[in-house]
């Protein structure tokens, strides 16, 4: 049924669970597993007061860092369950889009990940990424809450 299963992840404990949730289906299914997580763009303006004194090298420095921790959850698990897994490392500011992109790039037939419903105004104005990976793409999306 599902040969190629994107894992997607933000590093976040729901996340995490969504991940070991997809490679416990694809132990059952004898599918391979792909890690995702995406990486933001540098950026000299940001909202956050903690990167006002970041460089550029700094800034990646770190975030590469957390991106080899997040997709190290997905290796570990893969490995413990004895799933074939590769991981992929993107820079996009629109999430969604990298990961619908990823998905066809390696020819995936099914992302799992995580719901991070927003409340309120904040849900209305901005949505999550997975509602945008299922209003924009045309590949099952397996949804874990």
């Amino acid at each position: 049924m599902f040969t190629q299963i994107l894992l997607p992840t933000d590093g976040s404990d729901l996340s995490e669970r969504a991940v070991l949730a997809g490679v416990s289906f694809a132990r059952e299914l004898g599918a391979q597993v792909i890690g995702l997580t995406v990486k933001p763009e540098f950026h000299t303006f940001t909202y956050k007061l903690e990167m006002l004194e970041d460089t550029e090298e700094a800034f990646k420095a770190a975030v590469d860092k957390r991106a080899q921790q997040y997709l190290a959850v997905v290796t570990d698990a893969a490995r413990t369950a004895g799933v074939p897994c590769d991981t992929v490392q993107v820079t996009s500011d629109n999430p969604y889009e990298a990961i619908l992109q990823v998905a066809k790039e390696r020819k995936c037939d099914l992302i799992v990940m995580a719901s991070h419903g927003r409340a309120g105004i904040k849900g209305v104005l901005l949505g999550s990424e997975t509602q945008k990976v299922l209003v924009h793409g045309d590949i099952p999306v397996l949804v874990y809450r």
